[in-house]
């Protein structure tokens, strides 16, 4: 398997967590997403991936990008151990959780984002700093309200294992923490984070630790 990642791409980690956790042997190829205007906009990567975007995977002849459906496809080819609970309520649940980071919190602060603020909105860094911090005030909100209350005491959002729950939102609290976001108001997330970096699965593949890492 290829894996075409960025260190500081929280969607890149969560399927490096992902294959940490499954136990698989992976290449990394690293792909600049400022260097040079960015090189997820080359020919050559958007053959890869049209959306010009982090991660693609590659396993054989199998090409796929948006990381959710990475470790959903990791999961149904190597099932143990899964990273979905086994009931259908658990598994929506976990799914909802990871949705309300990948597709609520995550899409409004990702760079592209960012960079239209700061270029074609010409926003100046304090209003798009403001912009950042309300969604995630917003979305952490929400999350910390869905955690169980003993979620902090078992070490993971849902259950006994990580599970898709914990993989997006470790990268997700990396991003928070990058813009200075003041998280004291969310002890669960706090905590869940704290305990599940100390994991091998999460701690190395921190994007402090990858090749590319600067």
């Amino acid at each position: 398997m290829k894996l075409h990642t960025y260190f500081r791409s929280s969607a890149a980690w969560r399927v490096r967590i992902a294959l940490a956790l499954k136990g698989l042997d992976w290449e990394p190829a690293s792909v600049h997403l400022t260097k040079g205007g960015g090189e997820q906009h080359s020919d050559a990567y958007r053959a890869l991936n049209p959306q010009a975007l982090v991660p693609t995977l590659e396993d054989g002849e199998v090409r796929l990008g948006q990381s959710l459906a990475i470790i959903e496809y990791l999961d149904e080819i190597h099932p143990e151990p899964p990273l979905l609970p086994g009931d259908a309520a658990s598994r929506a649940r976990v799914r909802g959780f990871a949705h309300s980071i990948a597709c609520e919190i995550h899409p409004l602060n990702n760079l592209r984002v960012l960079q239209h603020l700061s270029g074609p909105m010409e926003l100046d860094d304090d209003a798009k700093l403001g912009w950042y911090r309300h969604w995630i005030t917003v979305g952490f909100a929400a999350l910390e309200a869905s955690l169980p209350d003993d979620a902090a005491i078992r070490g993971v959002c849902f259950g006994v294992a990580p599970t898709l729950a914990d993989i997006c939102l470790v990268p997700q609290v990396f991003n928070a923490d990058r813009f200075d976001c003041d998280l004291s108001a969310y002890p669960k997330i706090g905590a869940l984070n704290e305990s599940l970096l100390t994991r091998p699965a999460f701690g190395e593949t921190h994007p402090k630790r990858q090749p590319d890492a600067e």
